[in-house]
């Protein structure tokens, strides 16, 4: 059984016996004609397409470094070594410690840090470390936060209180200040929760909490969609036909949740790109010599006057990024539910 039960007038009782597979078909129309009304979003069609065209040159970050650049994002230019710079040859690092401007070709195409590193290879693998965080936080924060809302929403009672006190403890501190802290204080020892151990400078690290300082921005909607789903028809016959509360939770409820987890997935994504890169900026999320958009500002903010594009590039790039995902994110929203209808309504009604 499904939602699909939820009106007894638009069903026949063999749809009401057997909802569940009775509904299959209708899911389909359900996604296909959300799918429909996402491709006529333009805009958000080409949103998810530059996120998608970012994404894709972040994941060849090696092949640039090793086809084209021929050094890797820690590589330091050696003794004595030159590269071609407008028709000369020059040291990518000067004896006054002065780095090479953009060559525009191969090696140094952005030029240097203040290292002698490889700006344009720094930045591709900046992008791959800042997007594995962000997508890695963001299913980390779907599954804890829907574990969570379902529990709370469903169960009720004392587990519903503790849940929703821990919501609101979470929710109490602003999201980059609470970051901060738990970053710098793990940064130093790292994580230890029983057997798993995390050690500081680990990319697990900004994951792991990334992923907890958003649990409460995800679980409290769901919650109280699970709150509203346990009280339609299709769960109480559910309950009537004997299904346990766990079979009625894998069965009822969370099918029923998964347009709202769709809809809110590339915006925590988005926020979860956007907070690693406050982090590392702040020197609490990825440790060097490991590049991200975030450390990478922070190394050009030093030299905004002389080179301002060594801030320029990998902030455009982040803001390409987040933007991008919000607006297709907004438009994931529209076709799935345009004026925020639950799902089973438009299920059950004609």
């Amino acid at each position: 059984m499904n939602a699909s039960a939820a009106s007894p007038l638009a069903t026949s009782p063999a749809e009401l016996i057997g909802g569940a597979a009775a509904a299959r078909p209708l899911d389909r129309s359900l996604w296909a004609l959300a799918l429909r009304r996402l491709s006529a979003n333009r805009g958000a069609i080409v949103c998810g397409a530059v996120f998608a065209l970012l994404a894709i040159s972040c994941i060849a970050a090696p092949l640039w470094s090793n086809q084209v650049a021929h050094r890797s994002p820690t590589d330091q230019p050696g003794t004595g070594e030159t590269v071609s710079s407008h028709g000369k040859q020059v040291e990518p690092l000067s004896i006054d410690g002065i780095p090479i401007g953009p060559t525009w070709h191969g090696e140094y195409f952005l030029g240097a840090d203040a290292s002698g590193r490889d700006i344009m290879v720094r930045l591709l693998y900046g992008g791959r470390n800042s997007l594995l965080i962000g997508i890695s936080a963001a299913l980390l924060t779907t599954v804890l936060a829907s574990a969570c809302g379902l529990l709370a929403g469903y169960f009720r009672g004392w587990v519903d209180a503790i849940l929703a006190r821990l919501m609101d403890l979470i929710w109490a501190f602003p999201v980059i200040l609470l970051g901060v802290a738990l970053g710098t204080v793990l940064s130093l020892s790292g994580l230890s929760i029983g057997p798993l151990r995390i050690e500081s400078g680990s990319l697990a690290l900004p994951i792991a909490i990334i992923a907890f300082v958003h649990i409460p921005y995800l679980a409290r909607p769901i919650r109280g969609e699970v709150m509203g789903l346990r009280e339609q028809e299709f769960v109480t016959a559910a309950r009537a036909q004997g299904m346990s509360s766990w079979q009625i939770i894998r069965s009822e409820i969370v099918p029923n949740l998964t347009s709202l987890i769709v809809t809110f997935f590339p915006l925590i994504l988005a926020n979860a790109i956007l907070l690693e890169s406050a982090l590392s900026f702040l020197g609490a999320g990825v440790q060097p010599p490991n590049p991200s958009w975030g450390t990478l500002i922070d190394d050009g903010v030093a030299r905004i006057i002389s080179a301002p594009h060594l801030a320029i590039v990998p902030g455009a790039m982040l803001a390409l990024s987040v933007l991008s995902l919000n607006v297709f994110g907004d438009g994931v929203r529209d076709a799935l539910d345009p004026r925020g209808t639950p799902r089973r309504r438009s299920r059950g009604g004609r």
